[in-house]
């Protein structure tokens, strides 16, 4: 006759030890928070630089520096993935749903940059479309509040939910600038402060 020697109430406290465990584990991938926020608060400022005439380029190719940011963003994250998925160990719950709820970020952004595009192309109304375009840092940073209030929840931070305070309070403030050159100076300070600085020490965090 086989002896049952197990004990529920130490189960118990031990799957609770390695839920805890995992929520401070840091989250992976916090140099693609980094690498957005860097390159996107660069390509803001080299929108400022068009509009207020420091670049000798026209309104018109004001596309350029976000295409070449989105570009390198994509090759970033095409040689970071794998990597990440080569080197990760444990998967706990808070990085998985920490994870998917930036990458569900990011297909947002996505998405509605394509939605925007599809009403540019219907709509002829050329102060319609600039006022729907100014909204677009005002919107990014509601996606980065969103991300850090799951990413906040998951590592129960109190110092990452001051980050998505932080994101949805520089919404409002961005639409302050609505239409002037000033916008995208304080679109970039908000990168560089609410994503590209947090994803660096984030990062070395982790490596400690």
């Amino acid at each position: 006759m086989t002896e049952n020697n197990q004990d529920p109430a130490a189960d118990i406290a031990w799957m609770r030890r390695l839920a805890e465990e995992g929520a401070r584990t840091p989250m992976q991938g916090n140099s693609l928070l980094m690498f957005g926020g860097l390159l996107y608060g660069l390509a803001s400022l080299f929108h400022w630089t068009i509009i207020v005439g420091l670049v000798p380029l026209e309104d018109s190719q004001l596309w350029i520096g976000w295409v070449v940011a989105t570009v390198a963003y994509w090759i970033i994250i095409a040689v970071t993935v794998p990597r990440l998925r080569r080197g990760a160990g444990v998967s706990t719950t808070a990085n998985r749903a920490a994870g998917i709820a930036w990458s569900g970020m990011g297909w947002g952004i996505f998405a509605m940059f394509t939605a925007m595009a599809v009403l540019g192309w219907r709509l002829a109304d050329e102060a319609a479309l600039e006022a729907m375009f100014a909204l677009i840092p005002s919107i990014i940073m509601v996606f980065y509040g969103v991300g850090w209030a799951v990413h906040a929840e998951m590592q129960r931070s109190r110092k990452l939910w001051a980050l998505s305070l932080g994101s949805f309070v520089a919404a409002p403030l961005l639409a302050l600038f609505a239409g002037q050159a000033e916008q995208y100076l304080a679109y970039a300070a908000a990168l560089f402060l609410l994503m590209a600085l947090p994803g660096w020490l984030l990062m070395r965090q982790a490596r400690a």
